[in-house]
Parts: C-alpha cells; structure tokens; sequence
C-alpha cells in the first residue's frame, strides 16, 4: 500500500509538472508577467513562489523545518521581468528538489513526524498538503495562459466535443490496472 502511495504520488506530480509546461510553451514571453490586475499573479510570479515552496519544503526535509530560512516568500510575489530560461530554471530547480525529495522517501518513512513552520505533519500528510497546494497553482499557471492564447489554445486534456471519441477509444481496450496519467506522461 504504501510503495502504491508513493508512486501514485510520484506520478501526480509529474502529470502536474507537465500540464504546467505545456501551458507555458503555448503563451509568449510577455504573457508570463501578465496581471489582471495589481493583486493578481503573474505565471512568473506562480512559478518564483512554486520553487521557493519546494525548496523550502523538500530540502533536508526529514532533519529540517520546511520554511528555510533562505526563503524569501514575499519576494516571490513581486513580478520582476527576468527572462523565460530564467523562469524555467527556477521551475526545473523546484520539480527537481520535489521529485528527488519524493523518491527518497521509504515507505516507514510515512508515518515519521516532519515540521513546517512548527506544525507537525506526518510525511503522507505533507505530500498530502503539497498534491493539494501544487495543482492549485498549477491551475491558475493553466487559467492565466488559457487567457492570454485565447482562440489558438491547445488542449491540456479531452478537447471539448471530442469525449464521446475519447471514451470509445479507451472502452475498446481490455480491462487493466493503471494510473489515469500513465498515456499522459509519455
């Protein structure tokens, strides 16, 4: 049960990894510091703050509290234009501390007590709370270029009409196990 946890955790994270780069290599170099308005965040501002929570988070995270000191968070919401490969290093520095993190873990690992600011959490439950906090932002990363791309975006998953083909392609394979990202990530 818990190496099933572990992988299926693994992999919804990367699946959310990958919506996130699809949807930034769909939109411009400006549209990444786009605001709607000034209490808004930009997808540059989404992806600062995504990296400065993994590596805060996953950092020595089994022998350290998981707000480091070398975090600066208000500063990850101050949209500073730097360029694209700038942002994508901070995005590609963030998954790889996670991730590495993430595959560390064994599975008597899961029940230890691990802090963020204080609070105790069992390792299952800070995944927990970062497959909830991750995807989140993910979503606003999706949202925000969704908008920008208008009429020419590309679909992150089933285009709209196109169900009723996509079901009849799954439902003529055999019954089998498998994690609902398996088709995605490849």
């Amino acid at each position: 049960m818990n190496t099933n946890y572990l992988e299926s955790s693994i992999k919804q994270f990367e699946y959310y990894k990958m919506l996130g780069e699809k949807a930034i290599t769909q939109i411009p170099d400006a549209a990444l510091f786009w605001q709607s308005n000034k209490d808004s965040n930009s997808i540059a501002m989404i992806i600062k703050h995504l990296s400065g929570n993994m590596l805060s988070r996953w950092t020595d995270f089994m022998t350290t509290d998981g707000e480091k000191d070398f975090r600066d968070r208000d500063s990850e919401f101050e949209n500073v234009m730097i360029t694209r490969a700038e942002i994508l290093e901070m995005w590609e520095r963030g998954w790889a501390c996670l991730l590495a993190a993430l595959k560390s873990i064994k599975p008597d690992d899961l029940d230890k007590i691990i802090y963020i600011r204080n609070q105790g959490h069992t390792v299952l439950e800070a995944i927990n709370r970062q497959l909830a906090h991750y995807p989140y932002h993910v979503g606003q990363i999706v949202f925000v270029a969704k908008m920008k791309i208008e009429n020419d975006w590309l679909s992150l998953s089933i285009p709209k009409s196109e169900s009723k083909s996509f079901n009849a392609e799954k439902f003529v394979q055999e019954k089998h196990r498998g994690h609902f990202t398996d088709d995605s990530l490849k």
